[in-house]
């Protein structure tokens, strides 16, 4: 019985695909990896989260950005598209393509059951490693509950989580307030 090895694809490589494919991919360790898409509650959220975040950060110098921005995890290699990501101050890119972001202040992930345990554990792993990121939020889209990891001064993650409708979470890294209920507007479960 032979067994075929996918061959090793360099970043260079990838970067190329992936400006010309059809789909998003991931990247990590010279393989790629087809990104999945999102359901209704998926998207309505996703919506929902860049509206209320690009309503309070008119006014001032940070940048939100949609899924389409790939993020780049210098440290790992990682090549991903998080569901939302902010940048607070001069936004970093891999190249004059504008097409990877590097310098993520606070990055979103919607969380569905074939990608929870990744976004929770793995995943998370690496985004530890942008030294840029001050926060995660992870937000469920089978029912109203939000974990958010902000990074402290000594380099642990500090927990906070919301559930009820009335419930908020600070966003002290770019000083915005996420309420569940608007997150979860026109969300049916």
């Amino acid at each position: 019985m032979s067994t075929q090895s996918k061959p090793f694809i360099t970043p260079e490589q990838y970067l190329e695909i992936e400006r010309n494919a059809e789909y998003k991919s991931e990247y990590l360790n010279g393989e790629m990896f087809a990104m999945a898409g999102g359901s209704g509650p998926h998207n309505q959220i996703c919506s929902n989260v860049n509206r209320d975040l690009n309503q309070q950060l008119r006014q001032r110098p940070c940048i939100v950005y949609t899924s389409d921005m790939q993020v780049q995890v210098s440290t790992t290699g990682l090549y991903t598209y998080p569901d939302a990501c902010v940048v607070c101050g001069k936004a970093r890119f891999l190249d004059e393509r504008e097409q990877t972001l590097l310098n993520p202040t606070l990055i979103i992930e919607v969380l569905s059951p074939s990608t929870e345990a990744y976004n929770r554990g793995r995943k998370f792993e690496h985004y530890k490693t942008i030294e840029s990121l001050a926060q995660y939020l992870l937000v469920s889209s089978d029912h109203m509950y939000l974990d958010l990891f902000t990074r402290q001064p000594n380099g642990e993650w500090l927990l906070s989580s919301a559930s009820a409708p009335s419930d908020s979470l600070e966003l002290t890294s770019i000083q915005c307030r996420l309420v569940v209920d608007d997150i979860y507007e026109k969300v049916e479960f």
